[in-house]
């Protein structure tokens, strides 16, 4: 354990204990490299706060993301590598020796995987965190087989919003879009089809209350327009309104794009050397528990070519 105002040198840091951030750990160690994964909450990141995960391989009944946070940890330790749950709170990462600052203490690294995830952003309702999980979603592709043949809501307007409307409406019995303005700011390719499904669209409108007691039951809606409200009976909500990646640490000293992801491609490499970036956090077409562990393989192969 790393003590207060010490640093011990390891080949590799990972800042972040998700999936792509164990994956890295796992095949690095594998390797005979000196591994340490720092995490400030549990193994698995965003990914152990979803009850069931029934899209990763391996898995067929399912399996509940705090669980499968715990053996990929276990898995990557079984090699050597180190966890220490400790809060990141500042690094220095354009010399060959990155220097981590750390609530345990400072570490210093050869090479550093930035794994910090991205989390979605909310409506910002009084009852949304209560029943998170119970009805409120953020992922349709994570959760969205929970409400086959129920009725669901979708909040948001652009790619992502459409994308998980279209998918819902081929699992579930009705789609409501709910977006502010009176048109999608979405690609036109998903506008066909969605006018072609089972998707109705909700105009100028925003949720302002989510109720039920154990489990979502209604939606409240205004119409920006005159302000009158609403509520619709549902079994489902989905947040679609974007994601903020965690990458305020790394600001200025590495490239991030204009949504403030960082900038690496499917090598996972950074433009500083010897730091990698896998899972959410960085730029790509689809954040997945399976895609983000491919980024931390192929970031461990692209390592050991590093560190050689």
């Amino acid at each position: 354990m790393i003590g207060k105002q010490e640093y011990q040198e390891y080949d590799v840091a990972v800042i972040g204990g998700g999936p792509g951030g164990y994956t890295a750990a796992l095949y690095c160690a594998r390797s005979g490299y000196s591994v340490l994964v720092l995490e400030k909450l549990a193994p698995g990141g965003q990914m152990a706060t979803t009850a069931l995960i029934d899209n990763y391989p391996g898995f067929e009944n399912g399996v509940d993301g705090f669980e499968l946070g715990e053996k990929m940890q276990k898995g990557a330790e079984r090699f050597g590598a180190e966890t220490v749950f400790a809060e990141v709170q500042g690094a220095e990462l354009t010399a060959p020796i990155k220097r981590i600052q750390t609530t345990s203490g400072e570490i210093a690294a050869r090479s550093v995987v930035l794994a910090t995830g991205a989390v979605p952003r909310k409506l910002g309702l009084s009852d949304e965190e209560r029943l998170s999980g119970r009805g409120v979603a953020y992922c349709a592709a994570c959760d969205g087989m929970l409400y086959k043949g129920k009725t669901v809501i979708v909040v948001g307007g652009g790619n992502s919003a459409a994308t998980d409307a279209l998918y819902l409406s081929k699992i579930c019995k009705k789609v409501y879009l709910v977006h502010r303005r009176d048109s999608l700011r979405a690609s036109r390719v998903y506008l066909n089809p969605l006018k072609k499904s089972n998707v109705e669209f909700l105009w100028n409108s925003r949720i302002t209350a989510l109720l039920g007691d154990q489990q979502l039951a209604e939606a409240e809606l205004e119409d920006i327009s005159n302000g009158r409200k609403r509520r619709i009976s549902c079994d489902g909500l989905f947040v679609a309104i974007g994601r903020k990646p965690d990458t305020e640490l790394f600001s200025g000293q590495i490239p991030l794009d204009e949504y403030g992801y960082i900038v690496a491609d499917e090598t996972t490499k950074t433009a500083l050397e010897g730091v990698f970036a896998v899972g959410d956090v960085r730029t790509k077409p689809l954040r997945q528990i399976v895609t983000a562990a491919a980024d931390g393989a192929t970031a461990s192969h692209y390592i050991e070519e590093y560190l050689a």
